[in-house]
């Protein structure tokens, strides 16, 4: 692999889950933040290959690729300015706030002929690859229903979560994970019926309220997927649960079962802040970021994910929020215009 120069944006709990990985790729690094933050993160990598850029311009005009790592609100923007300057782009989930934003993001990579990967991690982590594997060695059978739960603390250590105009709430910001994987295993998505219990727009003391939701998606295959999202009170304890089931067997996990599993925090964090990670394998986002930069080698294998796989994690999530804003369930169409359009087989609403 070619040296990676990596243009590092954000300097939060993501930005420092994908840093070390990067490091073990043999990247260079360079961070950008508007806040500072950038500064403190390079200090504590002092002796490796990280430093901190003094703006956009120049780190867009150095580096390799961006890795965008930060408030979904930014996501359009600084992946637009990226893909405008021909450079790869990892973006973080969800890749942006709606299905057009994502498509326009998709679209400007494929005209300029840079890649676009959004950060799905899950997919990467032992439990759920192995699920998928055992779905496509078809050891299920066909699929009939699929549970997924995830859960844990409420973010309050940034603002923004509390307000879902910009991290689109329960839905958009946690339970997209699980939209992304119930789509990988069970295929596309034709209706989706959801509703939101709690405060989901919270400020003051009401920030430690609790948010949940649940999601049902009819699949095309004629499966159908629960899922569940809670924001919790602050010692509420991190746990992801699936259940597929198919006709010829049934496959469960639950991540505090798994003595490999644990949540860890990097630098000095809030005290319910913490990033999922598991000691079974490597780190799923080295895994995740490898995969990013084998495929921009000549021959390069494709990654798991796609800028569509992206986009379609965004459209049945941004479906689930109009559904438990109306009560009403939201059908998802074929669009042949916009296929031709994009050159990619892709549903709308």
């Amino acid at each position: 692999m070619r040296p990676l120069h990596i243009g590092l944006i954000g300097a939060g709990g993501i930005a420092r889950a994908h840093l070390p990985g990067w490091l073990e790729l043999g990247a260079r690094v360079s961070v950008y933040t508007v806040d500072g933050s950038a500064e403190k993160l390079a200090a504590e990598y002092a002796g490796r290959e990280v430093t901190a850029a003094a703006d956009l311009g120049h780190l867009l005009s150095e580096c390799t690729a961006v890795d965008i790592c930060t408030p979904t609100p930014t996501h359009k923007e600084l992946a637009l300015a990226a893909v405008a300057a021909g450079r790869h782009v990892i973006c973080e989930k969800p890749l942006a706030l709606s299905a057009v934003d994502a498509e326009e993001i998709a679209a400007a990579a494929e005209a300029a002929g840079v890649r676009l990967h959004p950060a799905h991690v899950v997919r990467y982590f032992p439990a759920y690859a192995a699920m998928r594997q055992a779905v496509e060695r078809g050891e299920l059978g066909d699929l009939a229903v699929l549970r997924f739960t995830r859960g844990g603390a409420r973010p309050q250590w940034a603002p923004w979560f509390a307000d879902p105009a910009k991290s689109g709430g329960v839905i958009m910001d946690l339970m997209v994970h699980d939209i992304d994987i119930a789509r990988w295993v069970a295929g596309d998505v034709v209706r989706v019926h959801a509703q939101t219990r709690g405060v989901e727009h919270a400020t003051g003391g009401a920030r430690a309220e609790v948010v949940s939701a649940t999601a049902v998606l009819t699949h095309a295959s004629g499966a159908i997927s629960h899922i569940t999202g809670l924001w919790g009170l602050p010692d509420q304890q991190f746990r992801t649960t699936f259940r597929v089931a198919g006709g010829d067997g049934l496959l469960r996990h639950d991540s505090t079962s798994v003595p490999g599993y644990r949540i860890t925090a990097q630098g000095v964090r809030a005290a319910n802040e913490g990033i999922p990670s598991s000691r079974m394998t490597e780190s799923p986002y080295l895994s995740e970021l490898r995969e990013f930069a084998a495929s921009w080698e000549e021959g390069g294998a494709e990654p798991r994910v796609s800028a569509r796989d992206g986009i379609e994690a965004v459209r049945v999530a941004e479906a689930a929020v109009e559904s438990s804003r109306t009560g009403r369930a939201v059908e998802i169409a074929a669009s042949r215009a916009h296929a031709v359009r994009t050159g990619i087989q892709e549903v709308t609403r």
